[in-house]
């Protein structure tokens, strides 16, 4: 054997051949091989398919924007009527003139299902509107649900006040016509009330009347009477000299006045 001759029983020559044995690893080298034949033939494919499509659009496209020719069947049918290129149709030509434009279904749904698609986006676009007219609404009715809460709220604290007010100028009014010699109350809920005031002088007329008068009014009865006869201001909790001094010295007859 020379030495140009190769050795097909040696390892060197051996080891030239991939291992490609089935059950063992092909070598790295090989398998990028044929993944990147791989790759180029999806590649050629796609552009083969994309290529074929733009054919078929192109081809498409002008023959539509081609006018027919007196070769076609059809277009010279009319001719031998009387018809000209560019006249409308019918007996005074005042038909179409434009061929009927075509439309081409290019996905795989059925007949009628655009309009089904078209009706189904309608519906669900009416029921986001909808959803969104409803938490708008409930929104709305929250916060004036809040706000008439705040109020009733802030009302019930004035009238709570109000009736605080009132009674801790019952208690001074008993106390200062008391020391003034007063037995009798000027009317009968100028004094706290009692059980047994309220079973042996009451009267129908006196309830009626007392029910007539809110807690406001009988305040503000009560404070100018305090500050009229004993010149005493509920809001100062000051029993002043006289009216020239509670007029100087006292900055109004309303607890507004006193903040």
């Amino acid at each position: 054997m020379s030495d140009d001759e190769e050795d097909y029983m040696s390892d060197a020559f051996l080891n030239k051949i991939p291992d490609v044995r089935p059950g063992m690893p092909m070598l790295k080298r090989v398998k990028q091989a044929l993944k990147k034949e791989e790759l180029h033939k999806e590649k050629n494919l796609k552009n083969r398919q994309k290529t074929y499509k733009e054919q078929e659009q192109e081809s498409r496209e002008s023959k539509l924007q081609s006018s027919i020719s007196n070769e076609n069947k059809g277009f010279a049918l009319l001719e031998k009527m009387g018809y000209k290129a560019g006249q409308g149709l019918g007996k005074d030509g005042a038909g179409r003139v434009e061929p009927i434009p075509l439309n081409i279904k290019t996905d795989r749904g059925g007949i009628g299902m655009e309009e089904v698609k078209k009706r189904k986006a309608e519906e669900k676009l009416e029921h986001h509107q909808q959803k969104v007219r409803m938490q708008q609404q409930a929104e709305k009715q929250s916060l004036e649900d809040y706000r008439q809460h705040r109020v009733r709220m802030r009302a019930e604290r004035e009238e709570r006040q109000t009736e605080g007010d009132l009674q801790r100028s019952q208690r001074v009014c008993e106390q200062l016509d008391s020391q003034k010699g007063i037995t009798l109350p000027k009317e009968d809920w100028y004094w706290p009330s009692t059980k047994e005031n309220d079973e042996d002088d009451s009267t129908e007329e006196d309830d009626d009347e007392e029910k007539e008068l809110s807690a406001l009014d009988k305040l503000q009865i009560l404070t100018s009477y305090l500050r009229g006869v004993h010149f005493y201001c509920i809001w100062c909790g000051t029993a002043y000299n006289d009216e020239e001094d509670l007029n100087s010295s006292c900055p109004g007859d309303a607890a507004a006045d006193h903040d």
